[in-house]
């Protein structure tokens, strides 16, 4: 595919809120914080936002998750500001033209020139079919990494020997994406259903080690032939019922383990893995879904897991599958920026 280099301009006019100057620095909130990419002057997080629904067209979804981005921008602008790194907007990757495999690509140039200049990455899906974007970027900024050179005594250049990279991917998702790409089409076009098939692939030909954990499946709407696959795979995975308050020390022991394995890791969040009255405003909403206390309890060893030498091992999250034109009060919307809030608040 052609190099993508054009910077997207973020549309700064949603970052609007109310205004307490009467108490001073204290009194901010995000929309009086958040500065535009190209003020990127220091290490912080990056925002980047994915307009795409292509993905769940193609895998016979509702849409409009298309028009996520700025809703749940305009639910962050008025949260308090609680937070230590500077915040920056990178823009919106858009896809309205079909073409999902470019736009993908292009979220994965603007993710990996985000690593690289060693800011934390947060994206706002979209649909599904955003883990198959940030995944290039991730695995783009690794093989770069890989690629590092040492300079002899004579200046001659020596490829640094380093052991593939052990990436943990950890879905909270009623569904596993692992399906494979309809028959007789190029397995390259994929769709929200098939992104951790996607990963796997590029895990496979890279000769990396593919870790995924999948957490909160509805097994009704999980096929036997998706459990069959996963555990062909190797997948960690615990359906919604098993998320529960009498199992969360049992599932976060086993969450821990997973993590140790990993190098690095990457977290994505579809939200239809919350209960329909939580999250109405998702692509496929859930009968019984996972509560969010439950899950941000399982975020804590995720959030703080650290390499040996001290760093944070999460490089990026997104959040998937927010449908504005089914959301109730914008209620879903919020529920995703206090996600997002809470992430970049712990991520660094």
């Amino acid at each position: 595919m052609p190099m993508t280099n054009d910077m997207r301009v973020p549309n700064m006019q949603v970052w609007q809120g109310r205004t307490d100057p009467e108490d001073g620095p204290l009194g901010r909130r995000w929309h009086q914080q958040i500065q535009p990419a190209d003020h990127a002057n220091d290490e912080g997080i990056m925002l980047l936002g994915f307009a795409c629904d292509e993905g769940v067209a193609r895998n016979k979804g509702r849409t409009g998750a298309y028009d996520a981005p700025p809703a749940i921008r305009k639910a962050l602008a008025n949260l308090s500001w609680h937070h230590t790194d500077p915040i920056y907007d990178g823009g919106d990757i858009i896809c309205n033209d079909g073409n999902l495999e470019l736009a993908q690509y292009r979220l994965g140039e603007d993710v990996c020139h985000a690593l690289r200049q060693k800011h934390k990455v947060i994206v706002l899906g979209g649909g599904h079919e955003v883990a198959w974007g940030s995944f290039q970027g991730i695995g783009q900024y690794l093989q770069q990494k890989q690629q590092a050179t040492d300079l002899t005594d004579k200046g001659e250049k020596i490829p640094t020997l380093a052991s593939p990279p052990r990436v943990g991917i950890i879905n909270f998702d009623a569904h596993f994406d692992l399906r494979n790409p309809p028959a007789g089409q190029q397995s390259e076009r994929g769709s929200s259903g098939t992104p951790f098939h996607q990963i796997h692939q590029f895990c496979e030909r890279q000769h990396w080690p593919f870790h995924y954990a999948c957490l909160g499946l509805n097994r009704a709407a999980n096929t036997q032939a998706l459990y069959q696959k996963a555990d062909a795979l190797g997948v960690f995975y615990r359906d919604d019922d098993q998320l529960t308050y009498a199992q969360l020390a049992t599932v976060t022991e086993s969450l821990h383990a997973f993590i140790a394995q990993c190098d690095y890791l990457y977290l994505t969040i579809d939200l239809d893995v919350f209960p329909a009255a939580v999250a109405p405003g998702v692509s496929a909403p859930a009968v019984r879904g996972v509560a969010l206390d439950i899950v941000e309890a399982l975020l804590v060893p995720i959030l703080s897991a650290q390499t040996p030498s001290g760093e944070r091992k999460l490089l990026v999250f997104d959040m998937a599958e927010y449908n504005p034109r089914f959301d109730t009060d914008n209620q879903t919307a919020r529920l995703a920026a206090r996600l997002a809030w809470l992430v970049s608040r712990e991520i660094r």
